[in-house]
C-alpha cells in the first residue's frame, strides 16, 4: 500500500524585522513529521488568500436555498453530481435583475460567474466558504422543477390528486396524529394551535425527519403507522418554512402515492405561503403553517362552542322555569276555584233548562191553538159541504134521474113500441135475424107474449 504523501506547506511562516513579543506556540505532536503547528488564524486567511487565486470560471447550475440579507444574497447551485455554496453582492444582485429584467427564482437554471473565496471566520463566528458571483445569467427553467412537474401531471392523470379530498373529515376529531421532527418548531405551533381552539382531545406523534433525501421513506412510514392506529381521525404532516432544496423530500413519489392511498385524511403543512410541494396536491387540506394545520384539523372553535352550549342550556333552563311556572300558576288558579266553575256550569244548565221548558210550553199553546183554529175551519168547511149537498146534490139527482128516465127501454115500450127477443132473451134488431130465428117473443109494455114467423 502506497504511503500517503506530506503536501507541502501552502506558505512559509512570515519572519518580521522586530517581532512583537508573544508567547511561544507549543510543540507538535511528538513523531509527527507535518510543519506546524500554526495559528488558526494565519492558516485562514492563508487559505482564504489560496483560494482567491484559483482561476475565476463560469458555473451552470439550478438555483436553491435563495437567501437574502441586508449585505449579500446567499445561495446554493446543485446538479446531479453536487452543490457548491454561492454569495453574491445586493449591489451586484439588482445590477444584474435590472440588466435582464428576470428575478431569479428557486428551481430555475443559471449560469454564474465568479471564483472562489472564504471567510476565515473569527472567534464569535464561524468561517465559511462560498463562489463569490459577480456576474449570473437565467439559463431557463431547472431539471428540478420540471421534474416535479413531470411527476405531478403524472399523479394527476392517475387520478391520486383527488382520494384523499373525497375523505370525510370529522368536524371534531377525538384523536389526531402529527408527523413532525421531535425538537422542531413545528410540534410547538401545533399544540398552540389545537390550544387556541380548545380542543382537549388526543394527540398521536409520530416523529420522522423532515430534511433530507432519507426523510421521505420515514415520513410514509409514520403516516402508515398512524393510518393503522384505528382512532386516528385525521393526521397532519407539519414542518416549517425552507427553501425548495429542504422541501424535496416531501415531493417524492413514493410518499405522494402512499398518501393518496391512505384511509386516513392528511393536512399537508410545509413550508410557508409561497412553498408548493407535491404532498399539498395529494393530500386532503394544504395549509401554510402548522398553526393553520391545526385549526383546519379542528373545524370547531371548542371554546366558542363550549360558550354556546352553556348559553343555549341558559335559555333551555330559563325557557323551562317560564313553562313550568306558567303551567303552576294556571293550574293553582283551577285548584283555588273548582266550585266557582262548577257554580257557572250549573247556571248555565239551568237557564238553558228554563229556556227548554219555556219553548215547551210557548210550542204546546201554539199548537193547541192551532189545531183550535183548524177545527173551527173544517166545521165551517163541512157545514158548507153540507149545505151544498142537500142543494145543489138533489138538483143533480133529479137531472140524472130525467136522463135515466129518458133512456129507459120500457118507456119506449110505454109509447106503442114492441121490443122482439129470442127465445133466450136476446134482442133482434133485423128481420133477417126473425125470420131465421122463427119462433120469438115480443115484449110490450104490459108483458110479453109468443109469436111464430112465418114465410
Amino acid at each position: 500500500m502506497p504511503q500517503p504523501t506530506v503536501p507541502e506547506p501552502m506558505f512559509e511562516p512570515p519572519v518580521p524585522d522586530n517581532p512583537p513579543a508573544r508567547r511561544l506556540p507549543p510543540e507538535g505532536i511528538p513523531g509527527n513529521e507535518l510543519p506546524g503547528p500554526f495559528g488558526v488564524g494565519e492558516y485562514a486567511a492563508k487559505l482564504r488568500n489560496r483560494l482567491r487565486q484559483l482561476a475565476r470560471v463560469q458555473l451552470v447550475g439550478e438555483l436553491v436555498n435563495l437567501r437574502p440579507s441586508r449585505a449579500r444574497v446567499y445561495f446554493e447551485l446543485r446538479d446531479s453530481a453536487g452543490a457548491i455554496p454561492c454569495a453574491a453582492w445586493l449591489n451586484d444582485w439588482q445590477a444584474i435583475v435590472g440588466r435582464d429584467g428576470v428575478a431569479p427564482q428557486e428551481g430555475m437554471q443559471v449560469v454564474v460567474a465568479g471564483g472562489c473565496d472564504f471567510y476565515p471566520g473569527s472567534a464569535a463566528s464561524s468561517p465559511a466558504f462560498s463562489f463569490a458571483v459577480s456576474d449570473l445569467r437565467v439559463a431557463g427553467e431547472g431539471d428540478l422543477l420540471a421534474r416535479i412537474e413531470r411527476l405531478r401531471k403524472q399523479l394527476d392523470a392517475e387520478g391520486l390528486l383527488e382520494p384523499q379530498k373525497l375523505l370525510a373529515r370529522p368536524t371534531l376529531p377525538h384523536t389526531i396524529g402529527v408527523v413532525t421532527a421531535e425538537n422542531g418548531k413545528a410540534r410547538d405551533d401545533v399544540i398552540a394551535g389545537l390550544g387556541r381552539r380548545g380542543w382537549a382531545g388526543r394527540i398521536v406523534w409520530a416523529f420522522a425527519p423532515v430534511q433530507d433525501r432519507h426523510a421521505a421513506p420515514l415520513i410514509a412510514r409514520a403516516l402508515t403507522d398512524l393510518a393503522a392506529v384505528g382512532d386516528v381521525d385525521v393526521a397532519i404532516v407539519a414542518r416549517g418554512g425552507g427553501s425548495l432544496a429542504d422541501l424535496l423530500c416531501f415531493c417524492d413519489e413514493s410518499l405522494c402515492r402512499t398518501v393518496a392511498l391512505l384511509r386516513v385524511p392528511v393536512i399537508a403543512s410545509v413550508g410557508h405561503h409561497s412553498d408548493r410541494t407535491l404532498l399539498d396536491d395529494v393530500a386532503a387540506v394544504s395549509c401554510s403553517t402548522p398553526t393553520h394545520a391545526a385549526e383546519a384539523a379542528v373545524g370547531l372553535d371548542c371554546a366558542s362552542a363550549r360558550m354556546e352550549v352553556i348559553a343555549s342550556a341558559e335559555r333551555l333552563r330559563q325557557h323551562g322555569r317560564r313553562a313550568v311556572l306558567t303551567r303552576a300558576k294556571t293550574l293553582g288558579a283551577l285548584s283555588r276555584a273548582p266550585a266557582a266553575h262548577v257554580e257557572r256550569q250549573r247556571a248555565l244548565l239551568h237557564q238553558r233548562l228554563r229556556e227548554i221548558r219555556a219553548g215547551s210550553r210557548r210550542r204546546v199553546r201554539h199548537e193547541r191553538e192551532l189545531s183550535t183554529r183548524r177545527t173551527v175551519v173544517l166545521a165551517r168547511k163541512a157545514a158548507a159541504t153540507a149545505r151544498e149537498c142537500r142543494t145543489h146534490r138533489v138538483r143533480e139527482l133529479q137531472r140524472l134521474l130525467l136522463a135515466l128516465a129518458a133512456h129507459d127501454p120500457q118507456r119506449t115500450l110505454e109509447r106503442g113500441y114492441a121490443l122482439v127477443q129470442s127465445g133466450r132473451g136476446e134482442a133482434i134488431a133485423t128481420a133477417a135475424a126473425a125470420q131465421a130465428a122463427g119462433e120469438v117473443r115480443l115484449r110490450f109494455a104490459d108483458g110479453t107474449i109468443p109469436a111464430k114467423i112465418e114465410p
